[in-house]
């Protein structure tokens, strides 16, 4: 069963759930390329800035959708130590494909943002948005991101993640998130793009349209 049309009819629903309990002085943050669209939307809805957060996922070698961890800006690292030690990637890979995706990160941020500085996030509520989430791994790099900068606060915020994710990103007495918000988070979860009509993929053009407008 498809849960949004596509990715803006998402953002105005998630926007229109946080908007009936707004977060505290909030900051919206989109992951690229497909949070972006997402996030614009519940920027308007909380009526709060919005901005990216440029997040690289570290794919097994042989498999790439598989996440080994994430890396973004602020030299956030995170791995999953599971997929490691399963599929048995060695130290010197890993680090590798960190330093790999490390050098597209700082890229796309200077493209995205066309050399402004970053949202200036200190004391305030990040709220980061994504089209959803599978396994959490580039979501939990963003929310290393927003407390390296010092926010008072992480609220994540999606239309559609696997249940498993959702629990890993509030789990522990350390959580990645203080607070996460999920409109669907279906038992059957399988991928995400099969929650929506229309998936097709989001530009580079796309993204630096919607954060121009935003300036």
């Amino acid at each position: 069963m498809h849960g949004f049309a596509d990715r803006s009819d998402a953002g105005r629903r998630l926007g229109a759930r946080l908007a009936a309990d707004p977060p505290s002085d909030p900051v919206v943050f989109g992951l690229p390329r497909g949070g972006v669209p997402v996030a614009d939307e519940v920027a308007r809805a909380l009526a709060a800035p919005l901005d990216v957060l440029v997040v690289r996922k570290v794919g097994v070698p042989w498999q790439s959708e598989l996440a080994l961890g994430a890396v973004g800006e602020e030299g956030a690292v995170v791995r999953n130590d599971d997929v490691v030690r399963i599929t048995g990637v060695d130290e010197e890979t890993l680090r590798a494909g960190e330093h790999r995706e490390r050098a597209e990160v700082e890229h796309r941020a200077l493209r995205f943002r066309g050399g402004r500085p970053p949202a200036v996030l200190a004391g305030r509520t990040a709220v980061i948005v994504d089209d959803g989430i599978a396994t959490g791994a580039t979501m939990r790099a963003a929310c290393a991101i927003a407390r390296a900068r010092g926010a008072a606060r992480v609220l994540v915020a999606v239309p559609v993640a696997a249940p498993d994710a959702v629990a890993a990103l509030r789990a522990g007495p350390d959580p990645a998130a203080d607070a996460v918000v999920c409109l669907e988070a279906p038992d059957d979860f399988m991928a995400v793009g099969m929650h929506y009509v229309d998936f097709r993929q989001t530009s580079d053009e796309e993204v630096v349209q919607i954060l121009a407008a935003e300036r």
